[in-house]
């Protein structure tokens, strides 16, 4: 990456003072912002923007060092917590689905820069990183994974359903490709209601070529919806690559009548930029299509070992061409904004984090029983009740 400086080098002093400001931040808000009066960078993405009817976004991107700092420690806060994940559903503290984000860390912390949380992201099941970025933490993760009553719903949606509604996440979805058109719908009530926010839709490769996310699409460009469609394409919908299941692998182009922008998926700066862009547009003009090429390095889920359709090196390859966490590593040091044991530092921080945080989701309860029954209906009468299959099964009186 190629840079300008703004303005003068930090002393030690102010260096060490602007670290212990950007930590604090980062556990206050679950992910760390630009602190306003930090030292202004500006950095060259190397991978210019493709698109699609649009004129792309700039390719220097103004950031500082607490952002980058913010950005280090929130990607490998999540990694962490996903090795964490893995681990736990191989001793079986984990049950049923569980879909991993490593490698895939700039898309959120990106896409966190550019936002905020007045504007509401909608995704599919590869949800545990982007309810951290939503303000949530570890634990409400980890215990939402194990079924455990501390979790953002409370145990009882587990991997696929992470939720934050005061900060307008609308969970993953665990039906391929349903999440769009509710997104859509998110994104008609932000334009009925003239709030100055937009919808992050996000999809996979392989869930592009659903029907319903063109049908969404139509509808969205017709009213003008301040949406933004966005595909995290990895290359690999379950096992299957994009060019087995696309004719048009070329996902930001598929709009036809909508513009789209194709972004480094693995450059959170890129990410970023390509966001705030996408946002600006979006509130003027409506549906914007946005293509992160990314990569997963665990296979589509846990019952995947991920290394029957591509190769061990190809994951290694990835890992030390592209990794997303490394890039911003060698951007720091390369700029002096902090030393490597700074960041082993942050790094040995973040492991006490998810590791505290997998001792107290262990250690929280199962849900009551009678949770089962909540947030079936909204407003339900005090008489309505719900019986077995053949209604000689026990009645639940709500």
């Amino acid at each position: 990456m190629a840079l300008r400086l703004v303005s003068a080098r930090m002393g030690p002093f102010l260096r060490q003072r602007t670290l212990a400001a950007a930590a604090a931040l980062a556990q206050q808000r679950g992910f760390a912002a630009a602190a306003s009066d930090d030292e202004k960078l500006t950095v060259t993405v190397p991978v210019p923007f493709k698109t699609h009817k649009i004129d792309p976004p700039s390719q220097e991107v103004e950031t500082s060092k607490a952002e980058l700092l913010g950005f280090f420690t929130d990607m490998y806060k999540m990694r962490r917590m996903e090795i964490a994940a893995d681990g736990l559903y191989k001793s079986k503290f984990i049950r049923g689905f569980c879909h991993l984000y490593d490698g895939q860390e700039a898309v959120c912390v990106g896409m966190e820069a550019a936002l905020n949380y007045d504007d509401a992201i909608i995704t599919a099941y590869r949800d545990h990183c982007t309810h951290l970025g939503r303000g949530g933490t570890v634990l409400e993760v980890m215990a939402e994974l194990m079924g455990h009553r501390d979790g953002c719903s409370q145990g009882k949606g587990g991997s696929m359903h992470m939720y934050n509604k005061q900060h307008n996440f609308y969970g993953g979805n665990g039906i391929v490709g349903a999440q769009v058109p509710l997104g859509v719908g998110v994104a008609f009530g932000q334009k009925y209601n003239k709030l100055p926010n937009v919808t992050v839709a996000m999809y996979g490769d392989g869930a592009a070529n659903q029907g319903q996310l063109f049908e969404a699409l139509n509808i969205a460009a017709l009213w003008n919806l301040p949406c933004l469609f966005t595909c995290e394409n990895n290359h690999y919908g379950m096992g299957t690559a994009e060019w087995r299941s696309a004719k048009s692998p070329a996902y930001y182009a598929r709009g036809d009548y909508v513009p789209g922008i194709k972004v480094d998926g693995m450059d959170a700066l890129a990410v970023k930029q390509a966001f705030k862009f996408g946002k600006e547009y979006a509130l003027q003009n409506g549906p914007l299509m946005l293509e992160m090429d990314t990569y997963r390095y665990h296979g589509h889920s846990m019952s995947d070992p991920g290394s029957t359709y591509r190769t061990r090196d190809e994951i290694s390859g990835i890992r030390q061409e592209r990794d997303p966490i490394e890039r911003i590593r060698k951007l720091i040091l390369s700029l002096e904004l902090a030393t490597a044991a700074d960041l082993k530092a942050i790094e040995k921080e973040s492991k006490r984090e998810v590791d505290e945080a997998v001792d107290a989701a262990k250690s929280s309860p199962q849900p009551e029983e009678k949770l089962l029954y909540d947030h079936i209906h909204s407003g339900t009468p005090a008489n309505f009740q719900i019986y077995g299959a053949d209604r000689q099964h026990v009645t639940v009186k709500l």
